[in-house]
């Protein structure tokens, strides 16, 4: 293998309220803060064995649908639950396709991504 994936970076606004939403949602452990040369503060939430995510702040809106998504699972709850839990810290359902075995939802600031069935 030449190389890695260390993090997936979401672009956003408020990168501490969108870390915490995420923090969470996916039960990341740790959080590390740090800022750059041009003084902006990116939150980054880790675990073992799975990639970062990073949340890096930019001045402008969200615009267009996300040329990248993730797709969660639960690991205790069913599908149901999880989309109800995700809803109570924030996320906003927009699509719920019966013939279609995930929903998706957006994150606060208007990310879609899409909880499947428990595997």
């Amino acid at each position: 293998m030449r190389t890695r994936m260390l993090a997936v970076t979401v672009d956003c606004r408020e990168a501490e309220a969108l870390a915490a939403f995420w923090k969470e949602a996916l039960g990341y452990p740790e959080t590390e803060r740090w800022t750059d040369s041009h003084g902006l503060t990116y939150v980054e939430l880790k675990g073992p064995d799975v990639p970062s995510l990073l949340f890096q702040p930019v001045p402008e809106e969200k615009s267009g649908k996300n040329r990248l998504h993730l797709d969660v699972a639960p690991i205790e709850l069913d599908q149901r639950e999880e989309v109800a839990r995700l809803v109570s810290l924030g996320a906003k359902v927009v699509t719920d396709e019966e013939a279609d075995p995930w929903v998706v939802l957006t994150d606060p600031e208007g990310n879609e991504f899409c909880v499947l069935p428990r595997r």
